[in-house]
């Protein structure tokens, strides 16, 4: 997988997610003219000012009017553009999902929508701004491609790949600088899971998606340590679901745990779950806020109280192995 070889260090390089989307939305912009960037005010937050300013006549700007971002998206897609819409998640889906569920994804147009500053890491702003519903929203939709990157470098291969697959798709970002963990030769493929930590005597799969999988692997290094072999896999893709490789490590281990920056309900958890209980039933346990708004706090200190830190992982794994 190409791991970064400082993936344990205390000091391991930290960007943004955001940075990622901008810089491959700019690049791709210089040979490809059919992409186009709408804001709904919030340019600089989502990084669409990167583009904005290299690319001024393909840009546009609605405001506060995210029901709007999605209607001239449509249109625009319409008449052969590749639109990419940015605002925060809770926004955009959050507050415009009719208009995606009947322009974008009824009429089956190429819009890419950036819902940023997702999950817990929008921090000190709140459990007002803090995305915890967005991946359920999302996947439900028919015709909806949905991705959940790990790092700076997933998320700027994951930009390109939504450029080009021609579909309805949902880009997850977050407000903070989040760890390294894959290179610029890390493998990455829409709908197509990887394994960053195998072992051929594993007693437990632990499946995560966005922010999540460094946590998972922290809690991978822990559990051996204890001697406890851990498969670690990033499942960057929540729809179309990598079936393969998920029920592949659900039969070698016989236990599944899932972690994410989101509800429990409805979000990469529930959609593992709706595989297992059909094609292979295994006993699983999913890591998510459970049921419950966030709260003002920094993303480490959210990151711990609801549970989503290694050392949860490492209990939650222990307490399902125990069962």
């Amino acid at each position: 997988m190409h791991l970064n070889p400082k993936l344990y260090d205390l000091n391991i390089e930290q960007k943004s997610l955001r940075e990622g989307f901008g810089e491959a939305l700019a690049e791709m912009a210089e040979t490809n003219k059919k992409i186009v960037a709408i804001s709904a005010d919030l340019r600089d937050s989502t990084r669409l000012d990167i583009f904005a300013k290299k690319f001024h006549e393909r840009f546009f700007e609605v405001g506060v009017a995210e029901q709007n971002l999605a209607g001239v998206a449509s249109g625009l897609a319409s008449t052969g553009q590749i639109p990419f819409i940015s605002s925060y998640a809770v926004f955009s889906p959050g507050r415009n999902w009719e208009q995606i569920r009947t322009t974008i994804c009824y009429n089956n147009v190429p819009v890419k929508i950036i819902g940023s500053h997702g999950g817990l890491s929008t921090g000190p702003d709140g459990g007002s701004h803090q995305a915890l519903e967005d991946i359920a929203l999302m996947r439900v939709l028919p015709r909806m491609v949905v991705v959940v990157p790990a790092d700076y470098w997933e998320a700027k291969k994951a930009t390109k790949a939504i450029a080009n697959n021609g579909a309805p798709s949902y880009l997850r970002l977050v407000r903070e600088k989040y760890p390294v963990i894959t290179t610029a030769e890390s493998s990455f493929e829409i709908g197509k899971a990887n394994i960053l930590i195998d072992s051929d005597q594993a007693q437990v799969a632990i499946i995560a998606c966005g922010v999540s999988v460094y946590q998972a692997l922290l809690a991978g290094k822990k559990l051996a340590k204890e001697g406890i072999e851990a498969v670690v896999v990033n499942n960057h893709t929540i729809k179309p679901l990598d079936r393969e490789t998920i029920l592949r490590v659900a039969k070698k281990t016989g236990a599944v745990v899932t972690v994410e920056d989101h509800q429990q309900a409805g979000g990469m958890g529930s959609a593992i779950a709706e595989l297992l209980s059909q094609e292979y039933p295994t006993p699983m346990k999913i890591i998510g806020v459970d049921d419950i708004f966030g709260q003002s706090g920094s993303a480490e200190e959210l990151t711990e109280h609801y549970g989503l830190g290694a050392d949860s992982i490492v209990q939650a794994t222990k307490d399902l192995l125990a069962k």
